[in-house]
């Protein structure tokens, strides 16, 4: 089993893609993708709105998620989300062990 987050950010003036970029040049980003646990951390920009990030946030289980909260990450995640004065839509997804099914395979080009 794993968890997926997607976390949509929120902001105005270009705030949610400046507080990807920061993530990303600060090592915040390379320092929790190196948490055990970590399967996943990707910043995504949808096409339609320009003042929204998406992360897509994988972990191993609710321990590893556990961990991560608990870690320095946290705190500077936190103070660079009230910088750039962010707002947040978590959705949470836990996978199907099962995989795709047969029938949505003859949709999926490998």
């Amino acid at each position: 089993m794993s968890i997926t987050v997607n976390i949509y950010y929120r902001g105005v003036g270009g705030n949610a893609k400046k507080f990807a970029k920061e993530m990303i040049s600060s090592g915040v980003v390379d320092e929790i993708r190196a948490e055990d646990g970590n399967l996943r951390y990707d910043y995504f920009f949808p096409m339609n709105d320009e003042e929204t990030v998406l992360l897509i946030d994988s972990w191993k289980d609710q321990h590893s998620i556990d961990a991560h909260h608990a870690s320095p990450m946290m705190g500077k995640i936190i103070e660079l989300r009230e910088k750039y004065d962010l707002h947040m839509q978590v959705e949470r997804y836990v996978s199907d062990k099962s995989g795709v099914p047969e029938t949505d395979m003859e949709f999926i080009r490998e």
